[in-house]
């Protein structure tokens, strides 16, 4: 069996569908007690049973339960990056990692763990996986810290040959309406021109970057997916990965493929940075892929322009979820 937790979630429930889509459904699925924002994720998938996070605890702490499984997904976390509760996500995202991990390496499972590229901070120290260079980074919020201290913590515990953490860039697509604030600005860009006609982008404050110039790496969903189930697949495969696509894209690329999916031509308003971001807003980030293509991993990212209109038609214009 395969486990995956967060699977009612952006990335899990997109998971979930792909192994689906490969003919897997003996799946044991891993949230919190079912909402109606899971179930709409989840409703058009299939899968063997549905544990809330506590009951998978208990079950997995058991060796014979363990030993079921071939691999076990670990995307469950608190994703905020505005979260300042350190206790909450210390041991949510960092004590119940830890835990999993360990059950998961006893029992021969194979464990892909979802790190986040906000532990690289604010990028002045580059975006290499290398987890030599683990000591050099300082994330900017209390989630990019309680990710990087579990990659720390599996480096000196000497697991990170036997893992996969996998450091997430700015991922979007399809199933990432529940995020509120959190979701990519496909989605709040595309409700944007939907009600207003136009987009709102941060105006820069910095000579070198244009209006809207500031820049991500903008992964598509389905793309992280695929590279986060070849790590599951391979067991050599193991360390930290940036799951990115290794070009960084302007935010007026990013929206104007919105318009143009939507056959219309684009309408941006600059708005003014705010206090609070100025020396904390990220205006450039680029994943290294090196290390996850020197590994074997060799399939092309989706352009930018044919994965924002697959997924602005397929998906925010009809309101589809996966699998419906």
């Amino acid at each position: 069996m395969i486990a995956v937790t967060g699977a009612a979630g952006f990335i899990g429930s997109n998971i979930v569908w792909e192994l689906n889509r490969r003919g897997r459904d003996d799946l044991i699925v891993v949230d919190l007690a079912p909402d109606d924002t899971g179930c709409a994720n989840l409703a058009p998938l299939r899968y063997a049973r549905y544990l809330s996070k506590e009951a998978f605890r208990a079950w997995i702490a058991a060796p014979a339960n363990a030993r079921q499984l071939e691999t076990l997904y670990h995307l469950g976390a608190c994703s905020s990056t505005t979260e300042t509760d350190w206790d909450y996500l210390a041991e949510n995202n960092l004590g119940y990692t830890r835990e999993l991990c360990l059950a998961a390496v006893n029992s021969g499972v194979r464990f892909v763990n979802a790190s986040s590229a906000a532990t690289y901070g604010d990028g002045s120290r580059g975006y290499s996986d290398d987890h030599a260079r683990l000591d050099e980074l300082e994330p900017l919020n209390l989630y990019g810290r309680s990710k990087h201290e579990f990659d720390l913590w599996a480096r000196a515990g000497n697991l990170l040959g036997e893992i996969a953490c996998l450091k997430y860039f700015n991922v979007y697509g399809p199933n990432e309406w529940h995020k509120g604030e959190m979701r990519s600005m496909v989605c709040k860009g595309y409700e944007q021109i939907r009600d207003r006609g136009r987009v709102r982008l941060f105006a820069s404050d910095r000579p070198a970057y244009p209006d809207g110039g500031q820049q991500r790496d903008f992964v598509y969903v389905k793309d992280a997916v695929a590279m986060t189930l070849w790590c599951g697949e391979h067991r050599g495969a193991n360390g930290i990965f940036n799951v990115g696509t290794g070009e960084a894209s302007s935010w007026n690329r990013l929206i104007g493929a919105i318009f143009r999916a939507l056959g219309r031509e684009p309408a941006i308003e600059y708005v003014p940075m705010p206090e609070h971001l100025k020396g904390r807003y990220q205006y450039h980030t680029e994943a290294e892929m090196q290390k996850l293509r020197a590994a074997g991993y060799a399939a092309p990212m989706t352009v930018l322009e044919d994965a924002v209109a697959e997924y602005v038609t397929g998906h925010l214009v009809p309101d589809r979820h996966l699998g419906a």
